[in-house]
């Protein structure tokens, strides 16, 4: 697929760009006692709270969303693609980045030894059905995160191959994504990290809705 980016793929980006400069600004509000913000910030989190976790598990899922962005930019000419895992990489980067950040003003660790994924969202073991959502795959360390022999495959695929598997592990990266940052959205205490899980709902949302649409441009379909 060639030419110019069709306006779709523009208004997905746009969507993501808006949710971080709302968690940004709201942040900014915050820090600064600004009255318009929603309340006051409320006590440090604690080390297995919601908020906590959150910013741990999703700070390992944004990594892996990023790895595969930049191999599937090297293994594809198409513009379309291209562009979408160039979004995916810098949004999903920066978010990490401000995850990780508010750990370090929490003063909390970036990981726990022997604490399960996604054990905050209330199940007692990592790889259980999260909020209705499915376990991982085997292989997987959390739902809709890629395994190592499929990043591998990923990486030997090229042109079209490369384009199908890409949107697959991505939709799938995504779906898992969305569940737990609506588990953030409904269950974090932090405003701002509230704010940020919701703005990835709504961004993720749309970009599932455009990666079938690419999907079905190459005569594919999500998985599953």
């Amino acid at each position: 697929m060639t030419g110019r980016t069709p306006r779709t793929y523009w208004v997905a980006g746009t969507a993501v760009l808006l949710a971080l400069l709302f968690a940004a600004a709201a942040t900014v509000a915050a820090a600064n006692g600004d009255p318009g913000a929603a309340r006051p910030l409320p006590a440090t989190p604690g080390l297995h709270s919601p908020d906590a976790g959150f910013a741990r598990d999703m700070a390992v899922h944004h990594q892996q969303a990023v790895e595969m962005s930049f191999i599937v930019r090297d293994r594809t000419g198409d513009e379309a693609v291209r562009t979408l895992a160039f979004d995916i990489a810098n949004t999903q980067a920066n978010q990490r980045g401000m995850l990780l950040g508010w750990l370090d003003l929490w003063g909390l660790p970036k990981v726990v030894a022997d604490e399960p994924p996604m054990s905050w969202m209330g199940t007692s073991a990592g790889h259980g059905d999260h909020a209705g959502h499915g376990a991982a795959k085997p292989g997987a360390l959390m739902p809709g995160m890629a395994t190592k022999e499929e990043l591998e495959q990923l990486g030997a695929a090229s042109g079209r191959d490369a384009e199908v598997l890409f949107l697959q592990l991505m939709t799938d990266h995504h779906r898992g994504g969305v569940a737990m940052a609506e588990g953030c959205a409904q269950q974090c205490a932090t405003p701002v990290e509230r704010a940020l899980a919701q703005g990835m709902v709504d961004a993720q949302r749309s970009e599932l809705t455009l990666m079938a649409d690419m999907l079905g441009k190459r005569g594919a379909a999500p998985r599953g």
